[in-house]
């Protein structure tokens, strides 16, 4: 008899212990990770200076490098001598314009007067038929010195076009940090050549950083945006610290589940990724490994 007790003891403290640990185990798993952005060069030329370091935070805004543009500061300087040449030929052309309007302001002037003459038919009908004549003669020169200048009206827009796009370039040179965060790595040190597309650092938010975790398709459906969530990771002092979440994203797509990821379930051959964004102090890194419950 008392060995049935015992026995019956013992398997119910089993279950009770089984049950309560499958309650308290998290309902998803995954690492941490950040919103990672890749500062490149938008020029050719050399990193004359770069102030970044791995692990030093930078805000936004910030000019960080310089990429050396001696030869493309030559090619603004030819570029606005050549416009300025140009623009002694367009000045030219509208001093010939505006002595011919000046001509035709004075014949109109005469015009007037004569009509007022004929009237009283103190003049000839003819004067006022050349003078007419002779408004549409300079009509027609002003037309044609526009048409035999509109090469250089032409020129002097594409010269504008070339200078905008020089100074664009020579603007590129400037390395301007987009995100206030930390740097994570440096490709590049100073003095080293660059091309365009050529990476000089990676930096990161870690602020705010974001749980990649898995999930069943049953546990799919208590997953939804904006929803809390507790998140767990190692405080480095073999316990879990728990920080509140916020699920910012759900994969509308399934996928066979990662090797090195948990899930509550190992039956499960396919799972859907969530992210949980998080408030960071600092404790939690890029790669750490980390746990999450949904709230309710």
């Amino acid at each position: 008899m008392k060995n049935t007790i015992t026995l019956s003891t013992i398997l119910l403290l089993s279950i009770l212990f089984s049950c309560s640990g499958d309650k308290n185990k998290s309902d998803a798993y995954g690492n941490f990770e950040a919103i990672e952005i890749t500062v490149s060069s938008e020029v050719q030329g050399k990193m004359l200076s770069l102030k970044v370091e791995e692990g030093t935070k930078i805000d936004s805004g910030i000019t960080v490098g310089f990429i050396d543009t001696a030869n493309t500061w030559l090619k603004l300087k030819q570029l606005q001598a050549q416009k300025s040449a140009i623009q002694s030929k367009v000045q030219n052309v509208i001093s010939q314009i505006n002595v011919q309007e000046q001509q035709k302001t004075n014949l109109n002037s005469e015009k007037k007067r004569i009509e007022k003459l004929l009237k009283d038919k103190a003049v000839p009908e003819k004067q006022l038929d050349d003078i007419n004549n002779a408004i549409a003669l300079i009509d027609k020169q002003i037309e044609l010195i526009k048409t035999q200048n509109q090469a250089v009206f032409s020129e002097l827009d594409g010269m504008d076009y070339q200078i905008k796009q020089i100074q664009d370039q020579i603007r590129r040179s400037y390395l301007i940090n987009p995100i206030k965060g930390t740097v994570l790595e440096k490709y590049v040190e100073q003095s080293e050549m660059v091309v365009p597309g050529k990476a000089i650092y990676k930096i990161a938010n870690l602020d705010e950083i974001i749980l990649r975790a898995y999930v069943s398709e049953k546990q799919l459906a208590n997953a939804k945006i904006n929803q809390t969530a507790s998140v767990f990771f190692d405080d480095g002092k073999g316990e879990l610290k728990e920080v509140n979440g916020t699920i910012s994203w759900i994969s509308s797509q399934s996928e066979f589940t990662p090797k090195i990821i948990q899930t509550r379930d190992e039956r499960q051959n396919l799972v859907y990724a969530i992210k949980i964004k998080v408030k960071n102090d600092g404790s939690i890194k890029i790669g750490m490994p980390g746990e999450m419950k949904f709230g309710n």
